[in-house]
C-alpha cells in the first residue's frame, strides 16, 4: 500500500509524476478547481470585510470524495499544484476540504468526531520542470501552502468579482441582457476599440522618391536618393521627382565616402509566457490560447518509449531566470556540438521586469540533449513545431553574439547623394541555431574605393503611401497588456479568448476587429468609468497583488481602498443610463408597429415596439440571396468557438452556409440600381 498521497491538478500530469516517483507515491487529480465563487451571485459579503463564499463546484463533490478515501491513512499528503498563485490556491483549497468535517445532525450527534486526515500531514511541493531530478528535490525540501500568494488570488478574484457583476447589470440596462464585463478585459478591449477608430480616421499621405541603379565594372547595385539640393525628401509630388530624375542624369557620379562597421547582436532571451505567445504567433500563426494548450502537453509529459516525459519547464512565467544545472549543461552542449568558440566570455544579463516572480524559471526543455529532429516521429505536429521553438531559443540564449559587417556606400553627384547598404554575416554566433538569418544578410556591393567613377544604368521613381497603423494581433496585443503591466502571464489567453467568445472582436486573418458591440461597450465603460478601464489603474493593481503575495500589505486593503469609490460610480451610472431606442425603417407584419433596433449577444436583430405585447422578430440579413434555395436571405451568424459565417435564414429547412458572402452576388438594393 502506498505511504504517500500527491495531489495535482490533471490526469496527464498525475501519468507522468507517478512514472517517476513509484510504488510509494498514489498519485491523484483534482481536475482544476475544486471549489469556486458561484455564479448568477456575487458570493462576496462586501459588509463583512469582501469575504468571499467559496461553494464546491458542480460535479467535484465525487472527486473531493474520493481524495478524502485516498488521504486516510497516509503519512504525508503532498500538494503538488502548479507554481503559481492559481496551483496555490487550488492547493489552499483541497487542504481545506480534506480536512472539512461533514456535519451531522443533532440526533445522530454523540461527541465532536476528529477528522481522519490530520492536518500536520500536508505538505507543499513546487518544481518548475517534471523530471526526475526536480521531483526528487522538491520532494526532499517540501514546505507548506503559502497563504500570501492564496491570499493575493484571493484579492483578484474578488476584486474581479466586484467588478464584473457591478459593470454587467449597466450593460443589460444600456444594452442588452447577458452581456459582462471584467477589469483585465475591458482595458485590453479598449486598446482594440482605440486602435479600430486610429485605423478608420487614419488618411493615407503618398511621397515620392528616386531608386537609381549604378554600374561599377560588371556588377549593378541599387541606391536610393537621400540628399537633393536644399530640398526635403521624399519629394511631395512625382512632378518633383521626375525633374529631379532628369537633373542628375545630365552628371557624373562617383563614390565619395565608404563607410564600414562591424556590429555585435546579442541572441534574444529565452521565452517568458508572453515572448513564447508573440513569437508562436508571429512564425507558426498560433492563437495565445492554442499557444498555451500546446505547451501545457509539453509540460506536462508526452509518452516517449515507456516513460511519460515532461519536455518543458512551467510554460507560465515571466522571468528570466535559469537554474544552475541547466546553465552547466546547456554550456556543455553549445562547446560539443558548435565548438568554445559559440560560447560568449560572460553570461547574457537580461533585463526582468518590474514585479516578475523570480522564483520562477523562463520556458527551456528539461532535457538540452532531446533535440527537435529526435521528436519528430513521437509528437504531433503542433508540438513539434512549439517544441522546436522553445529549445532554439534557449540554446540560443546562451550563445556569442552574431558579427556582421555593415557597409554604407554615399554616391554623389552635383548637389545629389545616393546611398547604399550592404550585410554580410562575419560570424554567425546564435543564428546557427535559428531556422532563419532573419534578415541579417542584405544586398551584397561590389568591391569599390573612394573617388571611384560609376555609371548610372537607370532611374525610377519610387511610391510610398503611409498606411494606417496595424489592427492587433496576439503577438502585438499580449506585447501591448505585458509592456503595460496588464494581467500575469496565465491572464493573456483568457482574456483574448473571453473577448472573441463575448462577440466584442473578431479575428479575421489572425487579426483581432473591434465588433459594433465592443464598441458600444467601451463607450459606455469610458464614459462612467474611465478609472476602471484605464491601464494605470490596472497596471497599479497588479503592483498591490505582488505587494500581497511579499507579505507587504493585507489583501482586503486592496478592496477597502478601490470599493468606496467605485461603488459612488456604480451608483451615480445606474440612476443616469438610459437604453438607447433606435428604430428601422421597417413595419411589424403582425401588428403595424414600428420595427426596433435591438441587441443580443450574437448581434443584431429587429424586434416590434410592442414588447412584449407583440413578439414578432426577424434577424437583420446581409441582402444577399441564399445559393443553395433562392429564398431565404444570407445572416451572419457565429459558432460555438466565436467564429463567423452566414447561414441561410431559412434554416433548419435550408442548412447552407459559408465561412465568406459570396462576392457574385450582390444585395438586393445593388441589383436594383
Amino acid at each position: 500500500m502506498s505511504k504517500y498521497l500527491v495531489i495535482v491538478e490533471s490526469p496527464t500530469k498525475a501519468r507522468t509524476i507517478s512514472s517517476i516517483l513509484g510504488a510509494d507515491y498514489q498519485v491523484s487529480s483534482s481536475m482544476g478547481h475544486i471549489v469556486d465563487l458561484p455564479a448568477r451571485r456575487l458570493s462576496v459579503d462586501v459588509e463583512a470585510g469582501f469575504e468571499p463564499s467559496y461553494k464546491v463546484i458542480k460535479g467535484k463533490e465525487k472527486i473531493i470524495s474520493q481524495l478524502k478515501k485516498e488521504a486516510k491513512n497516509k503519512e504525508i499528503i503532498y500538494l503538488a499544484t502548479d507554481p503559481d498563485r492559481e496551483g496555490e490556491a487550488i492547493s489552499w483549497h483541497i487542504q481545506y476540504q480534506l480536512l472539512k468535517v461533514k456535519k451531522t445532525s443533532k440526533a445522530k450527534k454523540t461527541k465532536k468526531k476528529e477528522p481522519s486526515i490530520k492536518p500536520e500531514s500536508f505538505r507543499r511541493v513546487i518544481f518548475h520542470e517534471i523530471t526526475d531530478d526536480a521531483l526528487k528535490e522538491s520532494f526532499q525540501n517540501p514546505g507548506y501552502v503559502n497563504m500570501n500568494k492564496v491570499n493575493a488570488r484571493i484579492a483578484r478574484r474578488v476584486l474581479d468579482r466586484i467588478v464584473g457583476y457591478s459593470l454587467s447589470p449597466l450593460l443589460w440596462k444600456k444594452i442588452v441582457r447577458g452581456l459582462s464585463a471584467g477589469r483585465v478585459q475591458s482595458v485590453a478591449l479598449k486598446f482594440i476599440v482605440e486602435r479600430e477608430k486610429e485605423i478608420k480616421d487614419f488618411i493615407p499621405k503618398t511621397t515620392y522618391g528616386v531608386e537609381a541603379k549604378f554600374r561599377a565594372g560588371d556588377k549593378s547595385f541599387s541606391a536610393r536618393l537621400s540628399k537633393y539640393k536644399d530640398q526635403p525628401l521624399p519629394f511631395e509630388s512625382k512632378e518633383e521627382a521626375q525633374k529631379c530624375i532628369e537633373e542628375i542624369k545630365k552628371g557624373g557620379f562617383c563614390v565619395s565616402q565608404i563607410l564600414i562597421k562591424e556590429v555585435k547582436r546579442k541572441p534574444p532571451p529565452p521565452h517568458t509566457t508572453s515572448l513564447l505567445q508573440q513569437e508562436a504567433f508571429n512564425k507558426l500563426r498560433f492563437s495565445s490560447r492554442k499557444t498555451m494548450l500546446v505547451a501545457q502537453k509539453l509540460y506536462e509529459g508526452v509518452q516517449i518509449r515507456e516513460r511519460i516525459v515532461g519536455l518543458i519547464t512551467y510554460m507560465r512565467t515571466d522571468s528570466f531566470h535559469v537554474s544552475p544545472k541547466a546553465k552547466v549543461k546547456v554550456k556543455e552542449f553549445i562547446k560539443s556540438t558548435y565548438g568554445q568558440d559559440y560560447l560568449p566570455d560572460q553570461e547574457y544579463q537580461y533585463k526582468t521586469k518590474k514585479g516578475a516572480q523570480l522564483a520562477h524559471e523562463a520556458i527551456r526543455p528539461t532535457g538540452i540533449r532531446r533535440q527537435p529532429h529526435d521528436l519528430e516521429n513521437i509528437l504531433t505536429d503542433d508540438e513539434a513545431k512549439l517544441y522546436n521553438l522553445v529549445w532554439r531559443r534557449f540554446i540560443a540564449s546562451f550563445m556569442k553574439e552574431a558579427m556582421y559587417e555593415n557597409t554604407k556606400i554615399v554616391i554623389s553627384s552635383g548637389e545629389a547623394e545616393f546611398t547604399a547598404e550592404g550585410r554580410r554575416i562575419l560570424f554567425e554566433g546564435f543564428l546557427k541555431v535559428s531556422d532563419k538569418k532573419e534578415d541579417i544578410e542584405q544586398e551584397s556591393l561590389p568591391q569599390l574605393k573612394e573617388k571611384q567613377t560609376l555609371t548610372l544604368e537607370d532611374a525610377n521613381i519610387s511610391e510610398h503611401t503611409t498606411k494606417p497603423p496595424p489592427h492587433f494581433n496576439d503577438a502585438s496585443l499580449v506585447k501591448l497588456l505585458e509592456e503595460k503591466g496588464i494581467g500575469r502571464p496565465s491572464t493573456y489567453a483568457p482574456t483574448i479568448y473571453t473577448l472573441i467568445i463575448r462577440h466584442y472582436m473578431n479575428r479575421e486573418k489572425g487579426y483581432f476587429i473591434s465588433t459594433e458591440l465592443g464598441e458600444k461597450v467601451t463607450k459606455l465603460l469610458s464614459e462612467y468609468f474611465s478609472d476602471v478601464i484605464n491601464e494605470n489603474f490596472t497596471a497599479s493593481i497588479e503592483e498591490k497583488l505582488d505587494e500581497v503575495e511579499d507579505g507587504q500589505i493585507e489583501w482586503r486593503r486592496i478592496l477597502q481602498d478601490f470599493y468606496p469609490v467605485f461603488k459612488k460610480d456604480i451608483d451615480k451610472a445606474m440612476e443616469s443610463i438610459q437604453k438607447e431606442v433606435e428604430f428601422s425603417d421597417k413595419t411589424c407584419p403582425q401588428c403595424g408597429g414600428r420595427l426596433v433596433i435591438k441587441w443580443s449577444r450574437k448581434g443584431k436583430f429587429l424586434s416590434c415596439e410592442k414588447f412584449p405585447e407583440c413578439r414578432y422578430a426577424e434577424s437583420i440579413t446581409t441582402g444577399v440571396s441564399c445559393p443553395e434555395c433562392k429564398e431565404g436571405k444570407l445572416i451572419q451568424r457565429r459558432n460555438k468557438k466565436g467564429q463567423f459565417f452566414y447561414g441561410c435564414s431559412r434554416f433548419p429547412e435550408c442548412r447552407y452556409t459559408s465561412r465568406k458572402l459570396p462576392q457574385e452576388q450582390k444585395p438586393e438594393e445593388e441589383k436594383k440600381e
